[in-house]
């Protein structure tokens, strides 16, 4: 099935505990991690929204720095699972039935993994997302712009998990063929392994 339309959905609002700093403005490559992620995304999704509130460093330090669309009104404190809730019903308020969702800390993505997972869709599936040998990958996947709702209510019972997505919805898992794609930067010796090109 062929999907023309695609939203893009950037996750961006976290707190980066390990990191000790916003992984968005992160320098990889000499750009900051969150415009390499986009540009990415830009190839293939449109409109390419970035999930923040406006209290994050994020918001604060990047939103004037590119034309991408940010949404700031997740519930306060709701993780990731609320910046994707609100994303979503972003992207079917601008007309798009499916979206593509990653987040700001998979720098190695490439539209090969958007294509991979579109191509795993089903008319019946909510979300398709990413698998490799050791996990599943809820943010790196396809969803459904209709799911909005359904996520948005799992975050007001006050869920915070993304697995809980996964759970609620009719989910398919893809393995998909560039496991690099996945490679999450979450800590400082992770962004030193990318640097020095010893992805593992």
């Amino acid at each position: 099935m062929s999907y023309d339309t695609v939203a893009g959905i950037i996750l961006a609002g976290g707190r980066s505990r390990r990191m000790g700093q916003d992984k968005a403005g992160l320098e990889f490559e000499g750009v900051t991690m969150l415009t390499r992620v986009a540009g990415v995304v830009e190839q293939r999704c449109a409109p390419v929204l970035v999930a923040a509130p406006e209290t994050s460093q994020a918001y604060r330090e990047l939103s004037r720095e590119s034309d991408l669309r940010w949404v700031t009104d997740e519930k306060q404190g709701s993780g990731p699972l609320g910046g994707l809730a609100a994303a979503l019903a972003a992207a079917g308020a601008a007309g798009a039935d499916v979206a593509f969702v990653c987040a700001t800390d998979m720098p190695l993505i490439g539209t090969g993994l958007i294509e991979e997972l579109l191509a795993g869709l089903t008319e019946q599936a909510d979300a398709v997302i990413a698998r490799d040998a050791q996990r599943d990958h809820p943010m790196a996947g396809v969803y459904r712009t209709r799911v909005a709702e359904t996520l948005q209510a799992l975050v007001d019972g006050g869920e915070l998990r993304m697995t809980a997505a996964v759970e609620a919805l009719d989910t398919r898992r893809v393995s998909v063929t560039d496991e690099n794609w996945l490679t999450n930067v979450d800590a400082p010796e992770d962004l030193h392994r990318l640097r020095v090109g010893s992805v593992s």
